[in-house]
């Protein structure tokens, strides 16, 4: 029998009535549908073509975002460019958010986090070693190799689905949708993706956030629980 001080315990009915099957499917169906779409566009185009791989919704995107190219949107996109890269993204931004959740005791908070994140981040580079797509021609920033799925977007949409999951309020969901949409945008923007590239970044991220989180579920809404009563009592 599992202790009410065990996270399981403390879940609420629904949580526990998670079989792993909808969770899973919706994940999976997720990650499905990025490589389908990387295999579209693999199946578009050579390499010896100006916009080798890019699909028609590409270039017209590409051409219309360009006409908005300017000063005054190029610090917002470079600021999301800096966000999303290098050291920033891999501990700069992790750390503080790792630390916030060991502090307030949510350690499979932690453990899911850390997970969803690592996962993604290594599914972003086989997956741009398996397409080897050729990004647009006209980028302003320093990339590296393989177009298809952008890691920018795919970091910024796993981090946003593990926050609407780990903490169920309507300004989360906002704020996390906003971000990744912002980090779309930019992607293109700077041309170093084509549109398609952080769509199949957005299902890459947040399926697997869902994929991790569905088994850890009941735990992580016990975990919560149990912290938020422990809270209560102090005050």
């Amino acid at each position: 029998m599992v202790s009410h001080r065990h996270p399981e315990g403390s879940a609420t009915p629904r949580t526990k009535r998670i079989t792993r099957r909808w969770p899973l499917i919706s994940g999976l169906g997720a990650l499905a549908l990025t490589i389908a779409l990387g295999y579209l566009v693999l199946l578009r185009g050579t390499a010896d073509t100006i916009d080798a791989g890019s699909l028609a919704i590409d270039r017209s995107w590409l051409a219309w975002i360009d006409r908005f190219r300017g000063p005054a949107l190029d610090v917002p996109a470079l600021v999301l460019n800096y966000l999303g890269f290098g050291l920033t993204a891999s501990l700069l931004i992790p750390a503080p958010i790792v630390g916030v959740l060991l502090l307030a005791r949510r350690y499979w908070a932690v453990g899911f986090y850390l997970a969803a994140t690592i996962l993604t981040g290594g599914a972003v580079q086989v997956l741009k070693n398996l397409f080897g797509r050729t990004r647009p021609q006209d980028i302003l920033v320093s990339v590296d190799f393989g177009s298809f799925p952008s890691g920018h977007v795919a970091n910024a949409a796993v981090m946003a689905t593990i926050f609407a999951l780990l903490f169920s309020r309507w300004w989360v969901w906002i704020l996390g949708a906003a971000y990744t949409l912002a980090m779309m945008i930019s992607r293109t923007y700077l041309g170093a993706h084509w549109l398609t590239d952080t769509i199949g970044a957005v299902l890459l991220g947040a399926g697997i956030a869902v994929v991790v989180w569905a088994p850890l579920a009941a735990k992580l809404d016990g975990e919560r629980r149990l912290r938020a009563a422990e809270h209560l009592k102090r005050h």
